[in-house]
């Protein structure tokens, strides 16, 4: 079933993905390309990857935004950039209403505060050299910050609420477990009570069982704070638990942006079909039923990317429907990430509904 393109300047919020009154933070046409350079004294640049290649999208206060694609897409490096962790090279980050894609380092602790970003490996990102109540109570030192009942209490405060025995305040990190080790860097995170948190993959290196008591207490965390994540991840399963919407990306693009039934019930871009089409299902006679989206070639360097929409080279719906002058459209005009329906935005000339991604995907649709 194809889905009709909305028209521009129908519904200017429907159109616009980071039209958004409301947002905590927007992020428009944001790119991050490293240079490629040549030469030992005179180093000239030849080049770029294309990491970040103008992103837009927007998280209101209190939601959770997945991010989501396979390994290399860019996912990772939009969630730097965000916190600046990264100086992005082009586009606009506004945060609480002030744009701090051009803030220098000073300026940022500022507005640290608010943004703080939970990271993959809970094994390297934590200072072996370093007790526990030095990392979790960093923050309240770096910015400053005064407490009613001074930092190793607030700092045991933190840890029990994530889960963590406030007697091991001076514990070095190697004498916890991989799960606990992440609640510890959790615990850094929410110190200064932040708006906006980024999570980059913060479950993917962590047993299945232990995922699941990760993904609540961010959940139960965002209920009492009322954060706003922007949850970075590969798990499609996880992203559907946590996620209100969700962005898709590709080469660093996003090519589909939605709410998170949307996306998993109608999903409309042949890339998020194939990803879709790889979740296993738990009913054996769906899964029996249902067709498998295959995916051939290699994903293309960042550093040349493909001509028009960048994923026309490994698209099953371009290689085996398309006529030639539709995919001479895909060769040579990039598509722009428009709304296919109210509020439901794609980068793709041709999108269509799937419909047995959507019945396979019903299974098992709990929501929250």
């Amino acid at each position: 079933m194809s889905i009709p393109t909305t028209e521009p300047g129908a519904n200017d919020v429907a159109v616009n993905p980071i039209e958004d009154s409301d947002a905590l933070l927007r992020v428009n046409g944001m790119s991050k390309h490293f240079p490629i350079k040549q030469g030992i004294i005179f180093q000239r640049q030849v080049g770029a990857v294309r990491a970040v290649d103008g992103v837009s999208f927007s998280v209101r206060a209190g939601e959770t935004l997945g991010l989501v694609g396979e390994s290399g897409c860019g996912k990772s490096t939009t969630g730097r950039v965000i916190t600046k962790l990264l100086d992005p090279t082009s586009g606009n980050i506004v945060f609480d209403g002030q744009d701090i894609a051009g803030y220098s380092r000073r300026q940022m602790q500022h507005v640290r505060n608010n943004i703080q970003m939970i990271f993959q490996d809970p094994y390297s990102s934590l200072n072996p050299r370093h007790t526990i109540g030095t990392i979790v109570g960093a923050p309240f030192r770096v910015q400053n910050t005064k407490t009613d009942k001074g930092i190793k209490a607030e700092v045991q405060g933190l840890m029990e609420r994530v889960g963590l025995n406030p007697e091991h305040y001076n514990r070095y990190p190697h004498e916890f477990s991989g799960g606990q080790r992440q609640r510890i860097g959790i615990a850094r995170a929410i110190a200064l009570r932040p708006k906006l948190i980024v999570c980059d993959e913060p479950v993917s290196a962590l047993d299945v069982s232990i995922q699941a008591q990760v993904v609540n207490l961010l959940e139960d965390l965002q209920s009492e704070y009322g954060l706003a994540y922007v949850f970075v991840a590969h798990d499609l399963s996880v992203v559907r638990h946590i996620a209100d919407r969700v962005a898709v990306m590709y080469l660093g693009k996003i090519m589909e942006l939605t709410d998170r039934d949307s996306l998993y019930l109608a999903p409309v871009h042949p890339y998020t079909h194939s990803l879709m089409s790889a979740v296993p299902v738990p009913d054996p006679r769906k899964e029996a039923k249902r067709e498998r989206i295959l995916l051939v070639g290699d994903l293309p360097s960042p550093i040349n990317p493909p001509s028009g929409c960048v994923f026309h080279t490994r698209c099953p719906k371009y290689r085996s429907v398309l006529s030639d002058a539709d995919q001479q459209r895909c060769r040579s005009e990039i598509p722009l990430l428009e709304a296919k329906s109210p509020g439901h935005f794609a980068a793709c000339h041709f999108p269509e509904t799937r419909s047995e991604i959507a019945a396979a995907q019903d299974v098992g649709a709990h929501g929250r």
